[in-house]
């Protein structure tokens, strides 16, 4: 499917040297005709014409089946026709694929640069839904040795001892899943352009441009698209090498390619790149990880690529057959399109002759919430204007709002129209919360339903959530005695869930965002789109993973069964979180390293220097007694064995002074050390998730 353009030259050829026969044949040497000129001349333009054909490479791969001419290094396989660069197994790891010969990319004698394209296809899934790691890149190198290539945000592309250096000659367009502060990432999903160096020249948030028909008035409008949803994604990169203009373009593989590019931009290659260029794709993962996979790929070295037959792509996740003939999935199909036509039919004239106002939901009769209009929360929030956003999560975003009749600060959450677990995570929200009252957990006062639109309506918090204050920048400093009384808080509501109310309630997702604090610096438990209720003695289990990386409790990971245990397993990060004032897990770029907290404070605990964890933002200014307490705390909480830690009641009376610590000598074992925990993927390729740490670091390192 791949091959270097010398045909035409040989076509040319062959003509030239029948000339050449022919003459000399029909001449003879006293020919006042001079022959020698004609085969010089005959010589010379053949050389000519092999230099430049040979000069184009051109090849196109509708899929792969391992026949196929690609390189390719570190992890990366051949699988089901398509390239899979890195697998959700495949921690700290790199995947690359390049075409295997060099490419005559720059003409040495004009340093131009010539007019390249390519567009290819690609996937990516990640291990947990909006946890994926950490993206892949279109590259040229000049070279195929992967000695020293560094894995994390550095794409398998650069080593990070060189990121930036202009002897790289690496021209790189990433598609980056992680947002990294320390290379400058604009957030999470974008589109980049590298010029020896992971820090983007530019960039921009990845989507693509519709524009609309010729008798339109409306203006082109962007869409968004999440490079890590899982869905195939096209993408066209075309540089000029006369004008110096480097398009890209990306667009669901269902959609007709966008007229307008997503990144256009005037750079210079010619410093970059040298005359002979490998090209191909790489990728890489930390303790975030993820399936990046190529489809197809079509290349042209000095004109437009060829396009891709999409109707030849790989299946990414293949389905089963149920019934094999044609005429019977022909005949299902038919009946399927006809009764959903009925019954839409029905339920049109249903809805036609009852109002939205008029249709009651169990939910209103169970737990007596209030039915917000739709109209007063747009009002609210001034028609979900941006200015009032106040936090992006899994399943949505959340507006402060001001209804317009009491005048009430509220905040609105906004569940996503792309979530395919919106409709659960808003039913389970409402069932959770619907009548839990205590002063530790935010209020639900009300929800919403218009058109598809999911909302629910909470008590506003107006200092925001904790790891903003913890974490933001800049970073507010939030006293011993402030922090103290926020975990104490969550405890309390903690408590409640799990023994204070007629069912036993599992957070599952207890993190630093997720704890809220009001004018008075209460820390308030929210967020329950993932909890669930169970019966007090009831034996809880789930098969589906769910929470967030760095909070997971080990046997939680393994085995996918929440019970009040791996909440506290969640809690005991928070209480280390908030004393050290770091992340539960945090990118090193200098020691390409994933730092694991847990890890961090049982070394310092395990060689007697645990106080050397406390935030140095507080100089000083602390108890230590009490700031030891609540690090052995956090420590017993999050202990590996799940029979280690205590119950919340036990957690609450610690922290109240009323029970003290009680005496534990825990045995130094990581996280890190464990490496035999699997848990089950949901992204629809049955492969498992192997939920490994990256190696323990020393915890003053940064």
């Amino acid at each position: 499917m791949g091959s270097q353009s010398i045909w035409p030259s040989v076509l040319i050829l062959s003509p030239l040297f029948s000339l050449y026969n022919f003459l000399s044949m029909k001449l003879s040497p006293t020919s006042s005709l001079p022959l020698q000129p004609i085969i010089v001349a005959c010589l010379s333009l053949s050389q000519l014409i092999i230099i430049q054909a040979s000069a184009s490479t051109s090849f196109i791969f509708n899929w792969f089946d391992g026949k196929n001419n690609i390189s390719l290094s570190g992890v990366a396989e051949v699988d089901r026709l398509l390239i899979k660069l890195t697998n959700i197994n495949s921690h700290g790891s790199f995947g690359r694929a390049f075409y295997p010969h060099p490419i005559r990319i720059k003409d040495p004698s004009t340093n131009v640069v010539s007019s390249f394209s390519t567009t290819f296809v690609f996937c990516i899934s990640p291990m947990l839904p909006t946890l994926g790691g950490h993206g892949l890149a279109f590259v040229m190198s000049p070279s195929l040795d992967t000695t020293g290539i560094s894995v994390i945000q550095y794409l398998g592309m650069l080593n990070q001892n060189h990121n930036g250096n202009s002897s790289n000659h690496v021209f790189g367009v990433e598609f980056d899943t992680v947002q990294n502060i320390d290379i400058e990432d604009i957030n999470d999903n974008h589109v980049g352009i590298n010029l020896n160096s992971v820090i983007s020249t530019n960039s921009t948030a990845a989507g693509y441009w519709i524009t609309p028909s010729q008798n339109s008035t409306q203006d082109s409008s962007k869409t968004d698209i999440n490079l890590k949803g899982s869905e195939n994604i096209q993408a066209w990169i075309e540089y000029d090498g006369q004008s110096q203009q480097l398009n890209v373009t990306i667009a669901p593989v269902q959609q007709p390619r966008p007229y307008i590019p997503l990144l256009s931009v005037y750079v210079n290659l010619s410093a970059v790149l040298r005359e002979y260029m490998f090209v191909g794709f790489s990728s890489s993962t930390g303790a975030l990880v993820g399936t990046h996979r190529v489809l197809s790929w079509s290349f042209n070295s000095n004109g437009v690529a060829k396009s891709l037959d999409l109707s030849k792509l790989p299946s990414v996740f293949p389905k089963p057959s149920i019934a094999g003939s044609t005429k019977f999935k022909v005949i299902v199909s038919i009946v399927t399109v006809v009764s959903l036509l009925v019954l839409g039919s029905l339920v049109g004239l249903l809805l036609h002759k009852r109002s939205p106002r008029e249709i009651v939901e169990r939910w209103e009769l169970e737990f007596g919430l209030h039915r917000y209009s739709y109209k007063d929360l747009v009002i609210a929030t001034r028609n979900f204007d941006e200015k009032e956003l106040l936090g992006i999560g899994g399943f949505g975003r959340v507006y402060r709002g001001v209804l317009p009749h009491s005048g009430l600060e509220v905040a609105v959450k906004r569940l996503s129209r792309e979530s395919n677990q919106g409709e659960r995570e808003f039913i389970a929200e409402i069932v959770s919360t619907g009548h839990l009252r205590h002063r530790n957990l935010v209020h639900l006062l009300g929800w919403s339903r218009c058109r598809g639109e999911l909302l629910l309506v909470y008590d506003y918090m107006p200092n925001g959530s904790l790891d903003k204050l913890l974490f933001g920048k800049p970073r507010k400093l939030l006293r011993w005695e402030q922090r103290m009384k926020i975990v104490s808080g969550v405890a309390a509501g903690m408590l409640y869930l799990h023994e204070g109310w007629e069912q036993q309630i599992i957070h599952r997702d207890i993190k630093a965002s997720n704890v809220l604090l009001d004018a008075d610096m209460n820390g308030k438990l929210g967020d329950f789109g993932l909890a669930r209720l169970y019966e007090h003695g009831q034996n809880p289990h789930t098969t589906r993973v769910v929470g967030t990386l760095g909070y997971l409790a080990p046997e939680f990971a393994k085995a996918g069964k929440a019970t009040p245990s791996t909440d506290v397993y969640s809690f005991g990060v928070l209480l280390l979180e908030v004393v050290t004032g770091r992340r539960s897990i945090e990118h090193w770029p200098a020691v390409e390293q994933d730092f694991l907290l847990v890890d961090g404070v049982w070394d310092l605990y395990a060689h007697g220097r645990l106080l050397e964890a406390v935030d140095k933002r507080l100089d000083g200014f602390f108890n230590v007694e009490e700031v030891q307490k609540v690090l052995m705390l956090g420590l017993l909480c999050s202990h590996r064995n799940p029979v280690a830690r205590p119950a919340m009641r036990q957690v609450v009376q610690i922290l109240s002074n009323e029970a003290p610590l009680p005496p534990f000598h825990i045995q130094h074992q990581l996280i890190s050390e464990i490496g035999d925990g699997e848990l089950i993927s949901e992204s629809g390729d049955g492969e498992l998730i192997s939920f490994s740490s990256s190696s323990m670091k020393s915890f003053s390192a940064r």
